[in-house]
């Protein structure tokens, strides 16, 4: 199919998408309208919970295999937006509502890409396209779910706003628990051990710890102190303080390695990761994918945000119209001309690679 029928059928889609509720976990109606798109385009397609996802006409087992992934949830619309969230509403280039910058513009994109490949034979590689549902939350019933059901994956194209430039790595994430003790007591009475003022110790260790590995791509890894709770009422010192760090990790560290260096170091009386599955994401720079975009004009970058990457063991890209800086921000839009870019970079992109 023609590149230019596609991109007005792709942004058509955006708009049925924009106007049709899909928070995570809800994205039953958006995975209808994706539906609706494989079968006007007469493509194979599987549905697994809201996960919509689809294989070239000519998958060969054997050959290595691309994934083309990208989310149709939404976060819940903020109290700044000054227009219905759930209208598209086109002004000028801009194409505004709930969904269109992060990542309804990468999803129709990639699903215009897939299509216009979607006939081809003889590529060098398997193509699989997942539309996926709670990517905001990081749900259970996301794109995590869908690896053991899906062919295995070699390397995968994840449609995030990247201004069309290339992200080659992505930090990933880990949120602890920890406790600072101390010894309850009435506060009119002496107390050399208290918990609040134990904590003054700990938050200026973590405010101070650096990890030693740096990244070229992702630099260092960011701890934050988040969350400070303690205390029931004014005249009881409280027996202990909880703390929540979020630590953002670089391609130096997994997961666990971060774990176990904050539970052998941190002076708190216990620290706890709540999950060890976001990890940090990358491919070499050598990669063709990578190289075909730089050959392109395309810019290299590490990126701090979190995206379904982070369920990927295999070398992944973060790629797509539009701009991080805007999502899940009030009004949110994309420009038209950022989709049709989009289109355009990412057939370019795997007529190098692929065929």
């Amino acid at each position: 199919m023609h590149i230019e029928k596609l991109t007005k059928e792709a942004i058509d889609l955006l708009k049925s998408l924009i106007e049709t509720q899909s928070y995570s976990t809800q994205e039953t109606n958006t995975a209808l309208l994706i539906e609706d798109w494989f079968t006007k385009n007469q493509i194979s397609f599987n549905r697994t919970n809201n996960n919509i996802w689809a294989v070239n006409k000519s998958f060969k087992p054997g050959k290595p295999t691309l994934l083309l992934n990208s989310h149709h949830d939404t976060v819940k619309p903020n109290s700044a937006y000054t227009r219905n969230p759930l209208e598209a509403k086109v002004e000028g280039d801009k194409l505004y509502g709930l969904g269109s910058n992060d990542a309804g513009g990468c999803l129709v994109s990639l699903l215009a890409t897939f299509t216009y490949f979607y006939n081809y034979e003889n590529l060098k590689y398997n193509l699989i396209i997942v539309a996926s549902a709670e990517e905001e939350n990081s749900g259970a019933n996301g794109l995590n779910s869908m690896l053991p059901i899906i062919p295995k994956v070699d390397v995968a194209i994840v449609g995030e706003p990247t201004l069309m430039n290339l992200a080659v790595a992505e930090k990933g994430l880990v949120v602890f628990d920890a406790v600072v003790k101390g010894t309850p007591s009435h506060a009119a009475h002496p107390n050399s051990n208290n918990a609040i003022y134990n904590t003054i110790e700990a938050l200026q260790w973590f405010k101070d710890f650096k990890f030693e590995k740096t990244s070229k791509a992702l630099g260092d890894v960011k701890l934050t102190v988040s969350q400070i709770n303690a205390g029931t009422q004014h005249n009881v010192v409280p027996g202990h303080v909880d703390l929540v760090i979020d630590v953002r990790v670089n391609d130096a560290y997994s997961n666990a390695e971060i774990a176990a260096i904050l539970q052998e170091k941190a002076p708190v009386s216990s620290i706890k990761a709540r999950s060890l599955r976001l990890n940090s994401s990358s491919i070499p720079m050598d990669h063709d994918l990578v190289k075909s975009g730089l050959s392109m004009g395309r810019k290299s970058y590490g990126s701090p945000t979190l995206s379904d990457q982070a369920a990927l063991s295999c070398p992944s890209l973060k790629l797509g119209p539009g701009d991080s800086t805007r999502s899940h921000s009030a009004d949110e839009f994309i420009y038209l001309s950022e989709i049709k870019e989009g289109i355009k970079i990412y057939v370019e992109l795997l007529n190098n690679v692929i065929v």
